[in-house]
């Protein structure tokens, strides 16, 4: 699989998140400027600083989704060797062990939680980082190897079905 064209497409879908977060924060700047409607800015001084609050917030985002990015774009995955052990920029497929249900996970140092689509469209992948709980059971593993994820207070089994 082509990790090149993973890390692309969660370039893209980060810049898009900047972009919307920078749009965002503008109206929400401006409307703790002039308010919405002067009449109800008049009525309720409190909507400029919940609008402030707002811009403020959207500001924190741009700024973390820029760190992301840096991440991101500094990030290279090269392939994993038959039966290494799993590292930062592995992509692993898992098979819950009571369920038999499968994903498929991209492990990446940033982006957790973007959803990207394999070569042609075909099937998805999720990003996840080694800080999260599945990447944190993941690192160091291999293939046929299970790992046990814990979370909100329920732990799961899984095994590590194939790496690359």
């Amino acid at each position: 699989m082509d990790k090149r064209a993973l890390t692309t497409q969660m370039i893209a879908q980060v810049r898009e998140a900047i972009a919307v977060a920078e749009r965002e924060a503008a109206a929400a700047a401006e409307a703790a400027r002039d308010g919405e409607e002067p009449a109800a800015r008049r009525e309720d001084a409190r909507m400029a600083i919940e609008y402030g609050g707002l811009a403020r917030g959207q500001q924190q985002r741009v700024k973390q989704a820029r760190l992301m990015l840096a991440a991101i774009e500094s990030f290279h995955p090269g392939p994993i060797a038959r039966g290494g052990a799993i590292e930062v920029g592995a992509i692993i497929e898992i098979e819950d062990e009571e369920t038999g249900a499968g994903r498929t996970l991209f492990l990446a140092p940033a982006g957790a939680g973007l959803e990207l689509t394999g070569p042609d469209g075909d099937g998805f992948l999720q990003v996840v980082t080694p800080s999260s709980p599945i990447g944190k059971a993941a690192m160091g593993q291999r293939e046929g190897d299970s790992i046990d994820v814990t979370v909100d207070g329920e732990t799961r089994s899984w095994e590590i079905t194939w790496v690359a």
